[in-house]
Protein backbone atom coordinates (compact mmCIF):
# COMPACT_ATOMS: atom_id res chain seq x y z
CA UNK A 1 0.00 0.00 0.00
CA UNK A 2 1.22 3.38 -1.00
CA UNK A 3 1.42 6.20 1.34
CA UNK A 4 -0.41 8.19 -1.04
CA UNK A 5 -3.19 6.03 -0.52
CA UNK A 6 -3.18 5.73 3.10
CA UNK A 7 -3.24 9.63 3.44
CA UNK A 8 -6.68 9.33 0.72
CA UNK A 9 -8.17 6.88 3.69
CA UNK A 10 -7.77 9.29 6.12
CA UNK A 11 -11.88 10.25 6.85
CA UNK A 12 -10.67 14.14 6.65
CA UNK A 13 -9.51 14.20 3.14
CA UNK A 14 -12.70 12.00 1.63
CA UNK A 15 -10.62 10.23 -0.73
CA UNK A 16 -8.56 13.12 -2.12
CA UNK A 17 -5.00 13.31 -1.32
CA UNK A 18 -2.38 16.45 -1.96
CA UNK A 19 -0.69 14.78 -4.66
CA UNK A 20 3.18 16.78 -4.47
CA UNK A 21 2.44 16.19 -0.28
CA UNK A 22 2.19 12.77 -0.71
CA UNK A 23 5.19 12.53 -3.37
CA UNK A 24 7.32 14.36 -0.82
CA UNK A 25 6.43 12.20 2.24
CA UNK A 26 7.48 9.29 0.05
CA UNK A 27 10.80 10.95 -0.72
CA UNK A 28 11.27 11.86 2.91
CA UNK A 29 10.46 8.59 4.30
CA UNK A 30 13.70 7.07 2.07
CA UNK A 31 15.79 10.12 1.70
CA UNK A 32 15.76 9.81 5.88
CA UNK A 33 17.18 5.97 5.25
CA UNK A 34 19.64 6.60 2.57
CA UNK A 35 21.21 9.24 4.92
CA UNK A 36 21.31 7.13 7.43
CA UNK A 37 22.77 4.52 5.36
CA UNK A 38 25.47 7.17 3.93
CA UNK A 39 26.62 8.11 7.41
CA UNK A 40 27.27 4.15 8.55
CA UNK A 41 29.37 3.60 5.21
CA UNK A 42 30.65 7.23 5.28
CA UNK A 43 31.87 6.13 9.01
CA UNK A 44 33.91 2.47 7.85
CA UNK A 45 35.50 5.16 5.06
CA UNK A 46 39.33 5.41 5.23
CA UNK A 47 39.45 9.38 5.26
CA UNK A 48 37.66 11.60 7.53
CA UNK A 49 33.97 11.87 7.02
CA UNK A 50 33.18 13.66 10.08
CA UNK A 51 31.28 16.47 8.16
CA UNK A 52 28.87 13.94 5.40
CA UNK A 53 28.43 11.35 8.77
CA UNK A 54 27.34 14.73 10.50
CA UNK A 55 24.93 16.08 7.64
CA UNK A 56 23.85 12.67 6.51
CA UNK A 57 22.28 12.44 10.54
CA UNK A 58 20.68 16.13 10.08
CA UNK A 59 19.36 15.31 7.22
CA UNK A 60 17.65 11.93 7.90
CA UNK A 61 16.64 13.55 11.29
CA UNK A 62 14.93 16.57 9.56
CA UNK A 63 12.94 14.47 7.25
CA UNK A 64 11.90 12.23 9.47
CA UNK A 65 9.87 14.90 11.58
CA UNK A 66 9.06 16.67 8.20
CA UNK A 67 7.59 13.11 7.12
CA UNK A 68 5.37 12.52 10.70
CA UNK A 69 4.26 16.07 10.58
CA UNK A 70 3.37 16.26 7.21
CA UNK A 71 1.12 12.78 7.63
CA UNK A 72 -1.30 14.25 10.20
CA UNK A 73 -4.41 14.93 8.53
CA UNK A 74 -6.45 15.71 11.61
CA UNK A 75 -6.77 19.42 11.98
CA UNK A 76 -4.10 21.97 10.24
CA UNK A 77 -0.86 22.84 11.07
CA UNK A 78 -0.21 24.18 6.94
CA UNK A 79 2.41 26.48 7.99
CA UNK A 80 4.63 24.82 10.66
CA UNK A 81 4.18 21.64 7.66
CA UNK A 82 4.97 24.63 4.88
CA UNK A 83 8.38 25.58 7.00
CA UNK A 84 9.26 22.00 7.47
CA UNK A 85 9.46 21.52 3.99
CA UNK A 86 11.10 24.50 3.23
CA UNK A 87 13.63 23.98 6.15
CA UNK A 88 14.13 20.27 4.79
CA UNK A 89 14.83 21.33 1.25
CA UNK A 90 17.66 23.38 2.29
CA UNK A 91 18.78 20.62 4.31
CA UNK A 92 18.63 18.31 1.73
CA UNK A 93 20.68 20.55 -0.82
CA UNK A 94 23.16 20.97 1.74
CA UNK A 95 23.57 16.77 2.52
CA UNK A 96 23.38 16.94 -0.87
CA UNK A 97 26.42 19.29 -1.50
CA UNK A 98 28.63 17.30 1.06
CA UNK A 99 28.06 14.08 -0.64
CA UNK A 100 29.10 15.04 -3.85
CA UNK A 101 32.59 16.24 -2.50
CA UNK A 102 33.50 12.45 -2.12
CA UNK A 103 33.72 9.94 -4.79
CA UNK A 104 32.20 6.90 -2.73
CA UNK A 105 29.19 5.54 -4.57
CA UNK A 106 27.15 5.34 -1.40
CA UNK A 107 27.63 9.36 -1.23
CA UNK A 108 26.95 9.64 -5.03
CA UNK A 109 23.27 7.27 -4.33
CA UNK A 110 22.42 9.96 -1.25
CA UNK A 111 23.27 13.20 -3.17
CA UNK A 112 20.49 12.10 -5.04
CA UNK A 113 17.98 11.07 -2.89
CA UNK A 114 18.73 14.70 -0.93
CA UNK A 115 17.84 16.32 -4.63
CA UNK A 116 15.23 14.64 -5.24
CA UNK A 117 13.57 15.39 -1.92
CA UNK A 118 14.61 18.55 -1.95
CA UNK A 119 12.48 19.15 -5.68
CA UNK A 120 9.57 17.20 -4.10
CA UNK A 121 9.86 19.62 -0.65
CA UNK A 122 9.19 22.41 -2.42
CA UNK A 123 6.84 21.48 -4.63
CA UNK A 124 4.92 20.51 -1.71
CA UNK A 125 5.71 23.58 0.48
CA UNK A 126 4.23 25.71 -3.00
CA UNK A 127 0.97 23.28 -2.78
CA UNK A 128 -0.08 24.50 0.78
Amino acid sequence: MSIRKMLALHPNASGHVNQPLGDAIHHLMYCAKMCRSCADASAAEDMDMTQCIRLCLDCADICDATANTALRQTGNNAQIVRELLELCARMCDECAAECEKHDYEHCKLSAQMCRECAADCRVAAESL
